[in-house]
């Protein structure tokens, strides 16, 4: 049974908000998840006393002894409390006179966490660790005391590269000969990083130069094109496709210069080897986080987002490709496509009556639709007659196009945006047809499936079946994971081999380049139409 859920309203100098959150939350968490935040530098102690709110009304729990002693009789006496030692028991109001500034950056919710157990006791000194999941159109990371094993604070926010375009071919060829560029894209994503890490110290630990100092180790995991922006070296190879069926170098040509520029004086900043290609760091996460090769034969994952890794294990080898699963995934590349932040559309329930229905992250507004809203919402208008297997309008929609709900422009969905998702989809179950077929192996071989990446948590597991993204296996052994990446970063970060771990992984691999199997685009196309996998035909 899932956490009971609550209604957290706020009022500020800018207007009212409402957002859905689980019960037993502190009201600085909760609003942590959103753009929303209060003033904070103790990470939720207490101690700082700067959270501090007015509770108008509702079921919240009583005062702390940190709030006795923090907080003047005067102040209690109107209804004063501090956020982070407030939890919501129920409905709550509160209003804040002076929130935080606005910030890129959120905390992760813990249930989109995996535990990542493993300390390093022994460690003299700068105990802290970072690990990084550098994604295409996101970056998530998590600060952690190494010597204890305790996960300190995470954040994830937007890449900023972004502005130079959503797929990573684009970004590749903006720097590529322009070598102010190409320093303008590495300067994007590691000031981003450590800017996250900053963000983190100034709020929850409350000193930020000095415990940077404290910092030892920052592993970060990737996509094969993030880490080449990022180093600056390995993306002229990219651009050649001759090079993607073997290991791309995306380490920096000057390691002291890098490590320079990270403000981190005795943190050893390990950029984790790619695989092959554009199949990158971030699947060997995947694979150390859901423990895939642990298991008997016939595992399958998937790294779902704007670059789609797969990977499958036949009990003795790993086969893996990658994509380009294009923006679709990761709610970018559509006219209303946003990341599953608060307001995006990320289900979509079949109609009970006339109307459809959804569900959006927070309760708010719809402002949009991400990765797993898409799915939902292809889905039930397939289900519904409003959408042809083709993936044409059974009726047009219009210039507007097919409104989730008629008063709020950003549910339409656009013909675009279907074939955008056709084709992702398509890619995806025509490279996971080439992998059974390089490992012998059949759909009824597969006995576990781990879906990594964009969806997260959220994915309706039917309907992703229902318009083909995924296989018709039984339910039972598919295993959903929000924050993979991240966790086998994690993962490194804290055992005694650190960074080796990867390259141990790396050794059972063996990477497919999609553009020397011959009848890979006819599968392709076999795959467009929206409708189940045929998991009894021969591959």
């Amino acid at each position: 049974m899932g956490i009971a859920q609550v209604h957290l309203t706020v009022v500020t100098p800018a207007g009212e908000q409402t957002f859905r959150v689980p019960a037993g939350t502190s009201v600085r968490d909760a609003l942590d998840l959103t753009e929303l935040r209060v003033r904070a530098a103790c990470g939720g102690s207490g101690g700082c006393g700067a959270c501090g709110v007015t509770l108008i009304g509702g079921a919240v729990t009583p005062p702390t002894t940190a709030e006795y002693m923090k907080l003047q009789p005067a102040e209690r006496a109107c209804g004063v409390r501090l956020a982070c030692q407030m939890r919501l028991q129920g409905d709550a109001l509160v209003r804040i006179d002076d929130p935080a500034p606005p910030s890129q950056w959120r905390s992760i919710p813990p249930e989109e966490l995996i535990p990542s157990p493993g300390a390093l006791p022994e460690l003299p000194q700068h105990v802290y660790g970072v690990a990084v999941d550098l994604g295409t159109t996101h970056i998530r990371l998590a600060l952690w005391n190494r010597k204890t094993g305790q996960r300190m604070a995470t954040r994830r926010g937007p890449n900023p590269q972004g502005g130079f375009g959503a797929d990573v071919l684009n970004r590749l060829s903006a720097a590529h000969g322009n070598p102010a560029r190409a320093a303008e894209l590495a300067k994007l994503a590691r000031t981003a990083i450590v800017q996250a890490v900053r963000d983190i110290l100034k709020r929850d630990v409350g000193e930020v130069t000095p415990m940077l100092k404290e910092i030892g180790e920052v592993i970060i995991v990737g996509n094969t094109a993030m880490l080449a922006l990022l180093s600056g070296h390995g993306g002229a190879a990219l651009l050649d496709p001759d090079h993607w069926a073997g290991r791309i170098d995306c380490q920096p040509t000057d390691r002291t210069a890098f490590q320079a520029q990270w403000f981190m004086p005795h943190a050893t900043i390990h950029l984790v080897d790619s695989v092959a290609g554009f199949i990158g760091s971030d699947l060997l996460a995947d694979l150390l986080a859901t423990r895939l090769t642990d298991g008997p034969a016939g595992a399958l994952l998937l790294d779902v987002g704007t670059n789609t890794e797969i990977a499958l294990w036949d009990g003795t080898r790993l086969h893996v490709t990658a994509v380009p699963g294009g923006p679709a995934f990761e709610g970018v590349g559509l006219r209303n496509g946003m990341a599953a932040e608060t307001g995006a559309i990320y289900r979509v329930c079949r109609p009970v009556s006339a109307d459809i229905s959804f569900e959006t992250v927070a309760g708010t507004p719809a402002r949009g639709f991400c990765g797993s809203g898409l799915v939902d919402a292809v889905a039930v208008l397939l289900a519904t007659g409003q959408l042809k297997p083709s993936g044409r309008f059974a009726v047009s929609p219009g210039p507007d196009g097919f409104l989730l709900d008629p008063a709020n422009l950003c549910t339409a969905l656009f013909s675009q945006d279907i074939d955008t998702f056709q084709r992702a989809k398509a890619a995806t179950a025509a490279a996971m047809v080439a992998l059974l077929e390089r490992a012998g192996l059949g759909w009824t071989d597969i006995t576990r499936l781990c879906v990594c990446g964009a969806f997260g948590h959220r994915l309706d597991v039917a309907n992703a079946q229902a318009v083909g993204l995924l296989p018709p296996l039984n339910p039972a052994c598919i295993e959903l994971f929000a924050d993979a990446s991240l966790a086998g970063a994690e993962i490194g970060l804290l055992q005694p081999a650190g960074a080796a771990v990867f390259a141990a992984l790396g050794e059972r691999v063996a990477a497919i380049n999609l553009a020397q199997v011959s009848d890979y685009d006819d599968r392709y196309i076999d795959h467009l139409r929206l409708r189940p996998i045929d998991i009894n035909r021969k591959v």
